[in-house]
């Protein structure tokens, strides 16, 4: 009779040791060598060689050591690489998405989520009192790290002073797989609220495919007419593909 493997999450605080004696153990007491002696080897090769020398499965079983201290989770970090695609994907899905995958709950999600916020922190901190337009390549990276693989459409909008450094970044909507609402006026009144002399509007394709639609760029007009209007500056629209992001104004979308 073939028997399924099931995950428990420790039931101890998320920064406990992960060899925490106060968890019941197996064979006297003791972590089974097998999973002792690979966590070290991979624990040495990540200090070794980095993340480059470890395909993804391995870098989630890392994440995945501090949840699951007891057991071995190369099943489970396999099984949500084959749900997800890739360990971006796995750091960056929804929260529902990932507790139906089996073995995984709080614990788990919050060592994800944790790896997730870090890498958009230190993505938006090379951007934030930056001149964004000579930093261009920071912001694609942050633009990139921040949405490319979410699942459902995100609009965000970067709020720059006179001298096109960042003083905002914010979130105006979120919509489904393919579409979020957009409201023109409410970007312009924001900007007004922030004191922005201009901005970068920024959203993403769940398709992985960044070419704009014809809402995109009808929008993206409404946009800027009404910044003309108010004396404000539209730099760019940013859609965020799965590997690449597209400009309107390198496209010719955006009309100067």
């Amino acid at each position: 009779m073939t028997q399924t493997r099931a995950f428990h999450e420790a039931p101890l605080s998320l920064f406990d040791a992960d060899e925490a004696v106060s968890l019941p153990l197996a064979q006297g007491g003791k972590l089974p060598s097998y999973i002792a002696d690979h966590r070290k080897r991979l624990r040495a090769r990540f200090r070794d060689g980095g993340a480059q020398a470890m395909p993804d499965y391995e870098l989630l079983e890392l994440v995945l050591f501090r949840a699951i201290p007891r057991q071995d989770v190369k099943p489970l970090a396999r099984a949500l690489i084959d749900r997800f695609g890739d360990f971006n994907r796995v750091v960056s899905a929804p929260v529902p998405r990932l507790m139906d995958v089996a073995g995984v709950g709080e614990a788990v999600v919050t060592e994800l989520k944790i790896v997730e916020a870090a890498a958009q922190r230190m993505a938006r901190a090379r951007i934030l009192q930056a001149h964004v337009i000579s930093s261009w390549d920071a912001v694609l990276d942050y633009c990139h790290t921040t949405m490319a693989h979410r699942e459902t459409e995100q609009f965000r909008v970067l709020f720059l002073d006179r001298k096109n450094v960042l003083i905002a970044d914010e979130e105006q909507a979120k919509g489904t797989v393919d579409h979020v609402p957009v409201y023109p006026r409410e970007i312009a009144k924001r900007a007004l609220e922030l004191n922005a002399s201009a901005l970068i509007l920024v959203h993403n394709h769940p398709s992985g495919d960044p070419t704009p639609s014809q809402s995109d760029i009808d929008m993206t007009a409404q946009v800027q007419a009404a910044c003309q209007a108010l004396g404000l500056t539209l730099h760019d629209h940013l859609i965020v593909g799965r590997s690449r992001e597209l400009s309107f104004r390198s496209a010719g979308y955006l009309a100067s």
